[in-house]
């Protein structure tokens, strides 16, 4: 299992804004990159992790069945290069050329846009 349980915005919320650049490309993305698109699917993955190594073919196949399909894909990496270089940006960059990934993938060096995708707990009032 892992250490941390994951958490995440429940489906349909607005996507919070970000800017990050892809270490492929070096160029800019931002939500405004997907916009017109079918839907959005942001996966906060790394490059070392054992979970994600089990699945990064499968990841690779959904990014070859949607993307041509009109559906953003966006990767994103926020793990500290200090306490963690395997997943520096140069090690990213192998993994999507290992993989084969046809979608950006961006680090979140400061883990600001990992901590606003985050769940946040909204009470919800029923009217009668």
């Amino acid at each position: 299992m892992v250490r941390t349980e994951s958490t995440m915005l429940p489906l349909g919320t607005t996507a919070p804004t970000f800017t990050l650049e892809d270490v492929v490309s070096g160029k800019t993305i931002s939500l405004d990159t997907f916009k017109g698109k079918k839907g959005l699917l942001v996966m906060f993955i790394c490059q070392h992790c054992p979970f994600v190594i089990h699945v990064e073919q499968e990841l690779s196949r959904i990014g070859q069945d949607y993307v041509p399909q009109g559906v953003g894909i966006l990767a994103i990496s926020a793990n500290s290069i200090e306490t963690h270089p395997q997943d520096s940006p140069d090690n990213l960059r192998a993994q999507v050329k290992r993989a084969e990934f046809n979608f950006p993938y961006a680090h979140d060096a400061t883990q600001e846009v990992a901590k606003s995708y985050r769940f946040v707990s909204v009470q919800i009032r029923h009217q009668k």
